[in-house]
């Protein structure tokens, strides 16, 4: 089995102002003339770990991540005001030419799914290849299955009784909605709980076998703010995508090289949005991970991708430069 790559540091960050009041912070490590590739992050809301850094071989990328509005080290920290998928798609386009990219590789987890998905789609002719994993769609049945009570529930019932007893369901509210209430009520303490059970919830369900050190840094309060309140505000807005959009725009990017990493128990984001995906999508190789659930850092699953960055730079060849773009 594969592992990580050693922990390297950035050569350089930045601060880039989007639209105001955003400002986002960028960083870039590995080898400054590598094939570019932009590692999305998953939340909407989680912000970017230092090991991100470490799923790509130092030599042959120049690996640039950045911190999506909102979370992480970008401000203002959990600010809704102008946070939507299409801004993040610009966002994503202002850091490659701020940085005098001419194409990259996309590399994006469970929303870092969807959301290089929606780039891609959005400008096909600057990415080169995306490598998914544990992929997110954003349909309504996929945020019922985890978080109304569709499926997810059963396979974790006392988990899931955790998260259902943080809110009271008003007349006609799934429990989206009254989470949206609960955090956006006014009532600090009451927020900050379902801040807290909303995280505790996703870190729960997101590996295999159980994991004690992501959900406490995942019902960490700074980080769980961010968290809740922003991958809220995306799911009682349909995430800002017409229905099924991702998978009906799927012909635009058939041809772009494509590595699908999910784990077979992925209980986040089961397995059958890849499935999906891999049906519509010619240029995509699928890796079912039979031994992992959604989690990135699983160490099936973390080898799965350190392979697929490895198979992804080979295609594209050590000698790409952005001259032979």
């Amino acid at each position: 089995m594969i592992s990580l790559f050693p922990d390297i540091k950035p050569y350089q960050t930045h601060r880039l102002p989007v639209t105001a009041p955003h400002v986002l912070y960028v960083e870039e490590s590995g080898n400054p003339d590598g094939i570019p590739v932009l590692f999305v992050h998953g939340g909407p809301g989680g912000g970017c770990s230092p090991k991100a850094r470490c799923f790509f071989n130092p030599q042959r990328y120049r690996i640039i991540l950045f911190d999506q509005r909102g979370c992480g080290h970008s401000e203002p920290h959990a600010c809704l005001t102008e946070n939507t998928t299409q801004a993040l798609v610009s966002d994503m386009e202002a850091i490659r030419k701020h940085l005098n990219v001419d194409r990259w590789v996309l590399f994006g987890g469970s929303w870092g799914s969807t959301l290089s998905l929606a780039y891609a789609q959005s400008h096909p002719e600057k990415v080169m290849g995306l490598i998914l994993r544990g992929i997110f769609l954003c349909r309504q049945k996929e945020i019922d299955w985890f978080y109304n009570a569709a499926g997810a529930n059963k396979i974790f019932p006392d988990y899931w009784q955790d998260f259902a007893d943080e809110v009271e369901l008003a007349e006609d509210e799934d429990y989206v909605q009254a989470y949206h209430r609960v955090l956006h009520g006014g009532n600090e303490l009451a927020s900050m709980a379902a801040a807290k059970a909303w995280c505790l919830w996703e870190a729960r369900c997101s590996t295999l076998r159980p994991n004690h050190d992501l959900e406490e840094n995942m019902a960490e309060a700074h980080f769980a703010v961010a968290m809740a309140h922003i991958e809220n505000h995306y799911f009682v807005n349909d995430s800002f995508l017409a229905p099924n959009q991702l998978l009906k725009n799927m012909n635009v990017i058939a041809e772009i090289p494509g590595i699908i990493v999910h784990g077979r128990y992925d209980m986040v984001c089961p397995l059958e949005n890849a499935l999906a995906l891999h049906r519509l999508w010619p240029a995509s190789e699928l890796h079912i991970i039979r031994d992992a659930g959604h989690s990135a850092f699983e160490p099936s699953n973390a080898d799965a991708l350190v392979k697929a960055s490895n198979e992804m730079a080979d295609l594209l060849g050590d000698g790409y430069s952005e001259d032979d773009a």
